[in-house]
């Protein structure tokens, strides 16, 4: 098969090395361009664009796809089909037509719950007990086009997205590549969503990061492991150095009740709106995560500790 393939973060590596390694014949990578990173903001390549560099593969970073010349370089790699995982650009009409046979998405939700930018992190916000993989064709809707194979992947009480990136990642390159070989020999078939329990996975917004302690322990347990490890939960509080940021990276929930916001005991148990949460691991700005008992050396999170402003 000639196969373009589009994606631009770690999830679309997996897939891109598992098609390489199937022995498809991969003829130009898509990718976001280069984006300011770091502290010194210099442009940084994504990470499937450096994956391509190192298997000697053509790399197209462009801006938009909206453009005719954009369109004619995409129709001119004569590809059999694009396989599409976490691309970032939207495909107008004539990305799609371009290949013999369309274009497949990766998606990383069980269609159609969760369409759109993050699905991994709202299946868990959300307090979902399963998610999974799907190979979808694509069509100018958001997500809507019809599906021919999905991967189940429970989502255990502790599961962070991470840990759920990481485990949907692998099934959906070995799902890609099952479906890749049903393609070739006719055998794929799609069937189409039905529009019944959809629901829109929007981007995050930092503003949802900020810890509520007013909530339910259990809302917010979703809340922090959906948002960990990026861009992480945060309370805002000040321990005896004056106010600080700290992003909260694993919990736990216990019996407890007490003012929300408030230390239960000198071992990080904070009260909620109903019940209670053990902090685990968090991380101090500019500073690795660590354990709360590393964290509370030097500050002041006894019994009583105000973890708000």
């Amino acid at each position: 098969m000639r196969i373009v393939f589009m994606g631009t973060p770690d999830f679309s590596t997996v897939l891109l090395k598992e098609i390489v390694r199937r022995g498809h014949q991969v003829i130009a990578v898509y990718t976001q361009p280069p984006r300011p990173a770091g502290r010194g903001m210099e442009p940084r390549k994504s990470p499937v664009h450096l994956l391509a560099e190192s298997l000697k593969i053509p790399v197209v970073a462009p801006r938009s796809l909206r453009g005719g010349e954009e369109q004619a370089q995409f129709s001119a790699h004569d590809a059999d089909v694009a396989v599409v995982a976490a691309y970032g650009l939207m495909l107008p009409r004539p990305i799609l037509q371009a290949p013999r046979h369309g274009c497949l998405n990766l998606h990383g939700s069980l269609l159609p719950r969760w369409r759109g930018a993050a699905p991994i992190q709202r299946a868990i916000m959300a307090g979902d007990k399963e998610s999974g993989v799907g190979v979808m064709q694509m069509e100018e809707g958001l997500d809507t086009g019809p599906v021919a194979m999905e991967a189940r992947v429970p989502i255990a009480p502790d599961m962070t997205a991470g840990e759920l990136h990481d485990a949907l990642a692998a099934a959906g390159a070995a799902l890609m590549a099952e479906a890749l070989e049903k393609l070739a020999r006719g055998e794929l078939i799609f069937v189409p969503q039905s529009e019944e329990g959809a629901l829109y996975a929007r981007k995050i917004d930092k503003a949802e990061a900020h810890i509520d302690w007013s909530k339910p322990a259990c809302e917010l347990h979703n809340l922090i492991r959906g948002l960990t490890p990026f861009p992480g939960a945060f309370l805002e509080a000040d321990l005896g150095a004056g106010v600080e940021r700290v992003k909260v990276l694993r919990t736990r929930i216990e019996a407890g009740a007490g003012k929300a916001g408030v230390a239960l005991d000198d071992e990080g148990l904070i009260g909620c709106g109903e019940g209670a949460l053990r902090l685990l691991r968090v991380q101090r700005a500019g500073k690795s995560p660590m354990s709360f008992a590393e964290f509370a050396r030097g500050r002041k999170v006894a019994r009583g500790a105000r973890l708000f402003v």
